[in-house]
């Protein structure tokens, strides 16, 4: 059986002190995979450290992890495709389960769900950030995906080739997830130790300002995915505060027959207009929306799934596949 071509994929960034054992345990686990790490802008020997481990290294000059996950999906093709941080708080050697899952299982997602090892692994406010965004996605968005920013994942070939990936920064998890719940993507998980970083290595992520862009980005996700539940949400809005002002005025006029208060009704009248139009805008971008995902989903559905029992060579050196019906 022809093995699947399988691309470990390690963003970086100062990163110097656990590099090498990163890329060390991949190939211990992945023996057959090609480790690539993606430098953005470090300013000390995470580079120079890859190479001489023998991982492929590129360098993206946009700052963040959003451009360099754009830059590797662009960049690289492969069959299944494992991204990992590079600062060594994840375990390598669960990332054959994982490949497993995705193949075997026919899963476009495979998303490890941490489980703690140690005090360190998690700085104040992180795990109650985690649980609230993870929370409102799987209310609006579907339920399937635990521990969405999580960031050590398994993805498919046509996973990676239909995502848009339009973030600049750790809101990248969030968007992966997004993508995934969107087409109904088969989705798995599996459990891992997350353990805290080695001495010298130092989070890039800061508590208050990414979570902020990743709640903005969520509503932001809403606005584009589900505008009919948006715009409906703010025309009722509009809409109440519209009655609320009109209820003492119809009052008045029913007992005097007159309107005092003329800016009052004005306003009110204003406002239940632009409910109306809210209502509108919702149904109409609803509509572009739908046909935006279909565009996606025929992206999407252009590269049919490896599954384990593909054997076959095409005549240009890829796989000879065969599509398997997966539910979405």
């Amino acid at each position: 059986m022809h093995k699947p071509k399988i691309a470990v994929l390690l963003p970086c960034y100062n990163e110097e002190g656990a590099i090498a054992k990163v890329i060390r345990d991949f190939r211990a686990s992945l023996p057959d995979a090609v480790i690539y790490v993606y430098d953005n802008n470090s300013r000390d020997r995470t580079a120079e450290i890859a190479i001489s481990e023998g991982a492929i290294v590129r360098t993206e000059l946009q700052q963040g992890k959003g451009h360099v996950v754009r830059r590797m999906f662009r960049d690289i093709d492969a069959d299944f495709y494992v991204m990992a941080d590079g600062d060594d708080t994840y375990e390598a050697s669960v990332a054959p389960t994982m490949v497993k899952l995705a193949r075997e299982g026919a899963h476009d997602l495979v998303n490890c769900v941490r489980r703690e090892t140690e005090d360190a692994a998690y700085r104040g406010g992180h795990r109650f950030g985690n649980l609230m965004l993870t929370g409102v996605v799987r209310r609006i968005f579907g339920n399937r995906v635990r521990d969405m920013l999580s960031g050590y994942k398994v993805f498919s070939r046509r996973f990676v080739k239909s995502f848009p990936a339009l973030s600049q920064g750790f809101d990248i998890e969030t968007e992966l997830t997004v993508h995934a719940l969107e087409l109904s993507m088969p989705v798995a998980h599996a459990e891992g130790p997350y353990r805290g970083r080695p001495p010298g290595s130092e989070s890039k992520l800061r508590t208050y300002r990414d979570g902020w862009r990743i709640l903005m980005l969520i509503f932001k996700l809403i606005r584009h995915e589900r505008p009919m539940l948006f715009f409906s949400v703010l025309g009722a809005m509009f809409a109440v505060g519209a009655l609320v002002l009109f209820a003492p005025l119809i009052s008045t006029y029913l007992d005097t027959g007159l309107v005092p208060r003329l800016p009052t009704a004005i306003l009110s009248m204003g406002l239940m207009i632009v409910a109306i139009l809210s209502l509108m805008v919702g149904t109409i971008l609803d509509t572009v929306t739908r046909g935006r995902r279909e565009l996606r989903m025929l992206a999407y559905l252009q590269y049919p799934f490896l599954s384990a029992d593909d054997s076959q060579l095409r005549a240009d050196g890829g796989e000879k596949l065969e599509v398997h019906p997966q539910g979405c």
